[in-house]
């Protein structure tokens, strides 16, 4: 075999993989697969000025790279088993817990050291929303932001680089079962190992997808989450943030019963463009530096869709919706809240008269052309809920950027090692369906590296 250990994917699942057994067994010989570019050549090319939108690069720097997409994310770590996908069904919610908590301490020592850990234990904040039935979620959050994040992945791969072979800007076209282990193919080479674990991500779902298909692997329908990314005066919601900084709210709706959550809140942040597999999407950054703060704060409100049979293609499903979206507005949609509610569309001018400056430049338009009206009544639904706890939330010139999807992959069928029907192939992180977030991500790759270690 060429190596003991490759690995697909060197988002947060595949870093730490490669971490822990290149510190504790150092004498395997392990090799790390990235379609996208390495990390100090990961850049977009928007720069506001020049290119001011998405110019669908051939591989987004934001979405693919050492890193992962989380790599210019704001680099939120989310503590708890309540949120961020199903690990601890796996392996236990004490051993997950755990692994987290160790994912923490290797990020403070590589450069994360001073960031604050924020928690929801004992905050007045929890009954204030049940009182407008709202449901504040328990967590830990630890807060790197956007920019200690980058330096935590930089410290892990000069770190990693001299331990672990890093093959990047080549993306693995196809996975085999041969005897004594597994083949990956390449565009230009093929190389043989001993166990595989694959990490390749929400965007590297349709391939994740094609490998179960061709390796006979069970999987069963997810879900996809559509909505919206708001953005507001940081003084709405600077009771909430100051003290939790990420607070996770779940709200069920009179009309329909569906659940609308709020995500990846970004205090003082901006709202940014994402590329998945061709189709612009709308996410939020903020940084740790006060320097880079702006005067906005922004969220995504997001109403989970759960599919039956026969229908299969939750993907599918968001991917069409995003696509509409790309059609009419050529990219994202912005509209202001009150623009929504009157059933008019946004125009330039609109925008520029409100006491709102929008941090992205996105096109004027009309998202309840876009949305599921269920979707959308949804979201009106749930800001004129969390007005109740902060005030402003639905002010007119709220601004609503579409659309937000989140894809989720096909959940995978492992054991408690994280571990396929083949010995020695695991799935891990968010391409396994198993986790949606940064901390869960690792903690798998932690997982299955201790299994690896203490089998090999």
């Amino acid at each position: 075999m060429d190596y003991d250990v490759i690995i697909i994917g060197a988002g947060p699942g595949g870093i730490f993989s490669a971490y822990e057994i290149a510190h504790k067994r150092p004498d395997l010989k392990v090799a790390v697969f990235e379609a996208g570019h390495a990390l100090e050549q990961r850049k977009c090319p928007i720069d506001g000025e020049n290119i001011k939108s998405c110019i669908s690069c051939k591989t987004c720097s934001i979405m693919s790279g050492f890193g992962g997409a989380g790599a210019f994310s704001d680099g939120k770590y989310n503590i708890t088993n309540d949120f961020g996908g199903t690990l601890h069904e796996y392996i236990g919610k004490k051993h997950a817990l755990e692994l987290m908590h160790y994912v923490d301490e290797i990020n403070l020592r590589y450069g994360g050291e001073g960031t604050k850990l924020y928690s929801t234990a004992g905050t007045s904040l929890k009954k204030e929303c049940i009182r407008h039935d709202l449901h504040l979620l328990d967590a830990s959050v630890r807060h790197l932001g956007t920019d200690i994040n980058y330096v935590v992945l930089q410290n892990l791969y000069l770190d990693l680089k001299d331990k672990v072979q890093f093959y990047f800007d080549t993306p693995v076209e196809s996975l085999r079962v041969i005897e004594g282990g597994y083949e990956i193919r390449c565009s230009e080479s093929t190389c043989t190992c001993r166990s595989c674990i694959v990490s390749v991500g929400r965007s590297g779902s349709k391939w994740m997808e094609g490998v179960c298909k061709a390796l006979d692997i069970p999987t069963r329908s997810n879900r996809v989450d559509i909505g919206v990314r708001v953005e507001l005066p940081s003084e709405v919601f600077a009771h909430l943030t100051d003290e939790l900084y990420e607070s996770k709210i779940v709200y069920r709706t009179e009309k329909y019963g569906d659940k609308v959550r709020t995500f990846c809140m970004n205090p003082k942040g901006v709202v940014v463009n994402e590329n998945t597999n061709g189709i612009i999407t709308v996410n939020g950054h903020s940084y740790e530096d006060p320097a880079k703060h702006t005067s906005n704060t922004n969220f995504a409100l997001l109403v989970a869709k759960h599919f039956s049979e026969p229908f299969k293609d939750s993907n599918g499903y968001g991917e069409s919706i995003a696509r509409l979206s790309n059609m009419l507005g050529g990219g994202v949609i912005v509209q202001r809240f009150g623009d929504l509610i009157r059933g008019r569309r946004s125009t330039q001018s609109r925008i520029e008269e409100a006491f709102l400056t929008p941090t992205l430049n996105a096109t004027p338009g009309d998202l309840s052309l876009v949305l599921p009206k269920r979707i959308l009544d949804g979201i009106i639904e749930m800001i004129y809920a969390l007005d109740k706890v902060a005030p402003g939330t639905a002010n007119d010139d709220t601004l609503l950027y579409g659309v937000e999807v989140k894809f989720y992959n096909m959940e995978v069928e492992v054991d408690e090692k994280l571990q396929s029907r083949y010995e020695g192939l695991y799935l891990i992180g968010d391409g396994s369906g198993i986790t949606h977030s940064l901390s869960h991500a690792s903690a798998s790759g932690v997982h299955v590296a201790h299994h690896i270690i203490e089998t090999m």
